[in-house]
């Protein structure tokens, strides 16, 4: 009998184990960024409906304080409560937006003007400076930008229509954000609850810890990036005040906007105040502000970020400009807003699941009740109901009846498990009995 000849080598074989791995994990690497591609390319379509849910849930953060306060001191119901908060908010807002609408009525005159002035004090430095510029060239050249626009007419009213269209966009947009913020404010406990019951069972503990601690960074997040907003606001437009500039509370409105998108927003609108101040005021002037932006820029950059929102976040300010980078490459002025708020929200969840707690003083003794399928409970309910038409009456069931928590449902108390059983048992016992007896009640004899 001839012995075995050796096992011929696979192919598999003949590759070296690191380009198997490469490979094992160059196609999960695929996979995961084909998922995340049609995550985002979902989001963009959905952007009408995505980006006010997103503002709503930035907001019911801010104004959850204020409306667990009205309920426990003030004695408000819950809907009370959120209608005042949301109503407070709506008040401010447009309150700031009468002032700085009435400034702009009151000083848009003066700085067209000054605009004006501006203008032709360039045009002479063009003629007599060193460019030697004649008023005829820039005449001219102004006559062709008025030509190339009535050619354009067409173009010119398409992107009139189309700014027509983000108006409305955006109003219901406002309406939807609104509503949101309300409902989330009311009823946000059991939204969470109904989204946490769709995983599975195993999962659903950590990942409402996990979202708690979300929230937490998140509220954390927005405040901070308030303070951070206004400290920037009151320091460009206390300057601007003290240059005597026009549209100074508008402009300081402006910078406290633009402070929402981290790192950038700030410099863009202190760039504005320093252009409104070399129309204006002259170059000397617009210096002056400039410095003035740059102080604020450093006061932030070297104090607020680093101890406020680096606290709030945990981020480091690499991450921070990484993000906001990322997030405008791929959805412009939204993407930037968004960006570090999600990049922080994701990082602490993550760490969570991954073992570490950055906020282990939140306790693990809150848990979403969640009414679970498959419940013996509920199954003896079903029975109960079952049993009670057969004898045409009605059961009497609690509302509540079989709800539970997943920790309850995940610890496995015995004595209920084996008295679920036995029940089951008897069930299936009684079952066989009847089919045996048949319709008579004699057992078929």
């Amino acid at each position: 009998m001839n012995a075995p000849g050796p096992a011929a080598p696979r192919a598999a074989d003949a590759v070296p184990m690191s380009v198997q791995r490469a490979a094992a994990w160059s196609w999960r690497l695929l996979l995961i960024a084909a998922a995340l591609a049609v995550g985002v390319a979902a989001i963009a379509y959905l952007k009408l409906v995505v980006v006010p849910v997103a503002v709503a849930l930035l907001l019911t953060v801010l104004l959850q304080p204020l409306s667990t306060w009205l309920q426990r001191r003030a004695r408000m119901s819950r809907a009370a409560a959120a209608g005042v908060s949301l109503g407070a908010l709506v008040v401010l807002v447009l309150g700031l937006l009468v002032l700085a609408g009435r400034s702009v009525v009151l000083g848009i005159a003066e700085l067209w003007q000054q605009a004006q002035e501006g203008v032709d004090t360039l045009l002479d430095w063009l003629a007599t400076g060193p460019l030697q510029i004649s008023t005829e060239n820039v005449q001219g050249w102004v006559e062709q930008a008025r030509q190339a626009a009535a050619d354009n007419s067409d173009t010119l009213v398409a992107g009139a229509l189309h700014a027509t269209v983000t108006i409305g966009h955006v109003l219901a947009g406002a309406i939807i954000t609104l509503f949101c913020t309300f409902f989330f404010l009311h009823d946000g406990r059991q939204i969470w609850s109904w989204l946490v019951g769709l995983l599975p069972r195993s999962t659903r503990e950590h990942v409402h810890q996990a979202g708690r601690r979300g929230v937490v960074t998140l509220g954390a997040y927005t405040r901070t990036q308030i303070l951070v907003a206004a400290v920037d606001a009151v320091g460009i437009g206390i300057g601007a005040a003290i240059l005597q500039l026009p549209l100074a509370f508008p402009l300081a409105i402006l910078v406290f906007l633009g402070s929402f998108v981290p790192v950038v927003g700030a410099v863009v609108t202190g760039a504005v105040a320093v252009l409104v101040a070399l129309v204006t005021q002259g170059p000397v002037v617009a210096l002056i502000m400039l410095a003035i932006v740059l102080a604020v820029q450093q006061l932030e950059g070297h104090v607020l970020q680093p101890f406020l929102m680096g606290h709030a976040v945990s981020l480091h300010p690499v991450a921070v400009l990484l993000a906001v980078a990322a997030g405008s490459f791929m959805a412009g002025i939204l993407g930037a807003l968004f960006a570090v708020p999600i990049v922080a929200v994701l990082n602490t969840v993550v760490l969570y699941l991954h073992g570490h707690d950055k906020f282990p003083q939140l306790g693990h003794d809150d848990h979403v009740l969640l009414r679970p399928v498959g419940h013996p409970a509920i199954d003896r309910a079903v029975a109960q109901l079952a049993h009670q038409e057969e004898l045409g009456g009605e059961a009497a069931v609690g509302p509540h009846e079989g709800a539970a928590t997943d920790l309850e449902d995940a610890s496995g108390d015995p004595a209920r498990d084996e008295t679920s059983h036995d029940d089951a048992a008897q069930g299936d016992a009684a079952h066989d009995d009847a089919a045996h007896e048949g319709p008579s009640g004699d057992g078929g004899r």
